[in-house]
């Protein structure tokens, strides 16, 4: 199943995982629009921009109001819209008693308020017979100390996604989650230790984190062969 024509908005689209559906997804034919949060990201984002012949897009997506002007104004670059990956997140490993109401507002502002926004906006906004994709996460599987602000900011998308499937299916709209294991990105890296790192590798399939070339076929599956076939999901 072709992607050509098919216009295709990426949060977080302009590095590490975002980055890389992204040209997957070029590669199919998809016209791009891609979402980045801030100035240190811009030239990264002009970078994709250039090579994907993608729209790029600037928001703090935290806000609510600028989730809906980034809607529409891809909306207005490109008169539809027929697929939403939302990519959006943000890790902090710190035992529960020691995180602070800032810490607890900002992992719930950007893993669950930003993501219930763009999901919303995306039902409002795909054509029927879209897909709208959320990326959660493995450690909601998993029982450990540290990563309790993550996971439980996390958990709600899961939610979000399962309600939103039920409620689009009459449109034929695919609403899905996928959940990566532990990635190799600098997203990772910052919190963790040599030994916490090792850890996870033994907790993998291989031995060795999730690559982000292991996720980004997954998503390119539900945006083709595995969304709606012959009538059915």
């Amino acid at each position: 199943m072709s992607l050509t024509g098919q216009v295709v908005l990426v949060t977080g689209g302009c590095k590490n995982l975002g980055a890389l559906i992204a040209r997957v997804l070029s590669a199919e034919g998809a016209q791009l629009a891609l979402h980045y949060n801030s100035a240190s990201t811009k030239s990264s984002a002009e970078s994709i921009s250039k090579e994907l012949s993608a729209n790029i897009y600037q928001a703090d997506l935290t806000i609510p109001s600028n989730v809906t002007q980034l809607f529409q104004s891809v909306i207005k670059d490109y008169k539809k819209m027929d697929i939403v990956i939302n990519t959006v997140g943000m890790v902090l490993k710190k035992a529960l008693v020691d995180i602070s109401e800032e810490e607890y507002d900002k992992m719930f502002d950007v893993n669950s308020k930003s993501a219930f926004f763009i999901t919303q906006q995306a039902a409002l906004h795909v054509q029927d017979g879209g897909k709208i994709i959320n990326i959660v996460t493995a450690l909601l599987a998993v029982y450990t100390s540290d990563y309790t602000s993550y996971q439980g900011s996390k958990a709600p998308v899961e939610w979000f996604t399962k309600g939103l499937s039920k409620e689009l299916m009459g449109r034929r709209i695919s609403v899905n989650a996928i959940a990566p294991g532990p990635m190799d990105t600098p997203f990772f890296y910052p919190q963790e230790s040599d030994h916490s790192v090792a850890f996870f590798k033994t907790m993998a399939l291989g031995g060795r984190l999730t690559k982000i070339e292991d996720i980004a076929p997954i998503v390119k599956f539900l945006c083709t062969d595995g969304a709606w076939i012959n009538g059915e999901c």
